[in-house]
């Protein structure tokens, strides 16, 4: 995570030095494990929802659209402070698929691919982020990255805009890992801590995070 990352380090000194890469935020979940809405918890005295958020815009990617689905007047009220582009997905019971479709049509035109965040991943980072950036960018956005750690492929990864007519073409509760196995495109992937593994699904799993619901 410490290494130099040439290629963000011109991003920062001039934004418009990249291709824009935006980020879609999946928000829109019913959380039936849960019982609750989890990207409510509280970690830290904010919402996991405003965590997540945070730190994208701590990264390299812009802009950042956020999908709602279930309670989306409480996740607006959480990000009501935050500068991000909202897209609402009316058929989020039918699964992640449905609000992935929602935020692809949201992104920019120019858009060289996006970064698909769950909204319930307390602990990435703006390391992770950049470090899923850069090898982005350094492949001139002509692949996915997809985090691994153990042999295991975790969250977020970035797709192509190459892929975006396959993402149209899910249905049900799978999201964009479903494409990775028929890909024609390079999948780069990048060893990472067990950070890239954590969701917050079930009560333990948001008790062991460090998060709580009230």
């Amino acid at each position: 995570m410490s290494q130099k990352k040439p290629i963000l380090n011109q991003f920062m000194q001039s934004p418009k030095a990249l291709p824009a890469l935006p980020a879609i935020v999946l928000a829109a979940g019913r959380a039936q494990r849960m019982g609750a809405n989890k990207l409510l918890a509280r970690f830290a005295g904010e919402y996991l929802i405003q965590r997540v958020v945070r730190r994208l815009h701590e990264a390299a990617v812009q802009p950042i659209v956020v999908v709602t689905g279930h309670e989306a007047e409480r996740i607006h009220a959480a990000l009501a402070a935050e500068p991000i582009q909202w897209a609402h997905n009316p058929n989020y019971a039918q699964g992640l698929a449905s609000s992935l479709k929602v935020g692809i049509q949201a992104l920019p035109e120019d858009a060289l691919g996006v970064l698909v965040m769950l909204g319930d991943m307390p602990e990435i980072d703006v390391n992770h982020l950049n470090d899923l950036a850069e090898e982005f960018f350094r492949h001139q956005g002509q692949c996915v990255v997809q985090p691994i750690t153990a042999g295991q492929g975790g969250n977020p990864c970035i797709l192509p805009k190459a892929l975006f007519p396959a993402v149209q073409q899910l249905t049900g509760d799978v999201g964009a890992k479903a494409l990775f196995a028929h890909a024609t495109i390079p999948i780069v992937q990048v060893v990472m801590g067990t950070e890239v593994l954590v969701d917050v699904d079930t009560p333990t799993a948001l008790h062991e995070a460090g998060g709580y619901l009230k």
